[in-house]
């Protein structure tokens, strides 16, 4: 059974209010790990603490590229401390991707970024929206991306959303880059007409296809992000959890 964790982004109001009540609320629903989307200013030796208490494990860390070019080896280190194995690009401005050879020149910078993280006993990747699959000289720029990049080096956490946002299907990209699956994004699309996200098993996503895929490539942490929400947010994550949970 896979482990589910919860982009901290989805409930970005109550981390902002109180981070450490905000991480209880998570684990007092039962997810596993959470994936961070900043720290708030906490120090990292408290962090751990707390995610001892709570029994939390830090799937992953979403971290922004001016962090990832300016400051690689305090990021390395407050992941150390945390016990945060995966540090994340989550997004990429328009100047990394504008062009088939931005796309490259990324790449490049990825896996030296990988390299990095992997002298340092972490893993590097990538998280996607929807302008990855745009096409750039005939090709989609995240494949411009997979191609240049180093699969041992630089993983895919593939976000279900955006693929299928982009009118794409997200399980042939799971099957193209089924050695880079550690990390997949849950996230529900409501209809392919109003294209929102809604609680997990509420919109037009075939999960339960995309679990089942996803196990036997050996996918580590199931993360679920939600970012337009129609009811109270803790509540929309804590039926997400049980419908995910109910079928891995």
């Amino acid at each position: 059974m896979g482990k589910i964790g919860l982009q901290l982004w989805s409930v970005k109001g109550l981390c902002a209010e109180d981070f450490a009540d905000a991480l209880k609320k998570v684990s007092d629903i039962g997810y596993d790990g959470v994936e961070f989307a900043g720290f708030y200013d906490m120090p990292s030796e408290d962090l751990k603490k707390i995610l001892d208490d709570l029994g939390l494990d830090a799937c992953s860390s979403h971290t922004r590229i001016n962090l990832l070019k300016d400051s690689f080896d305090e990021v390395i280190e407050y992941n150390r401390v945390i016990g945060n194995e995966y540090i994340i690009c989550p997004y990429l401005p328009d100047d990394m991707r504008g062009s088939a050879d931005e796309w490259k020149r990324t790449a490049e910078l990825f896996n030296e970024w990988g390299r990095k993280c992997r002298d340092n006993g972490m893993k590097f990747g990538y998280h996607n929206h929807a302008f990855e699959f745009e096409k750039v000289d005939g090709k989609y720029g995240y494949d411009i991306l997979g191609e240049n990049t180093d699969p041992g080096l630089v993983l895919f956490e593939i976000d279900t959303y955006w693929v299928e946002y982009a009118g794409l299907k997200s399980i042939d990209f799971m099957k193209k880059y089924n050695d880079r699956l550690d990390l997949l994004h849950i996230r529900e699309l409501k209809s392919f007409e109003e294209k929102k996200s809604t609680e997990i098993g509420n919109g037009v996503m075939d999960f339960k296809s995309i679990t089942r895929m996803a196990k036997v490539f050996g996918t580590e942490w199931f993360i679920i992000e939600q970012g337009d929400f129609e009811k109270p947010h803790l509540q929309s994550v804590t039926e997400g959890y049980e419908y995910l949970r109910s079928i891995l």
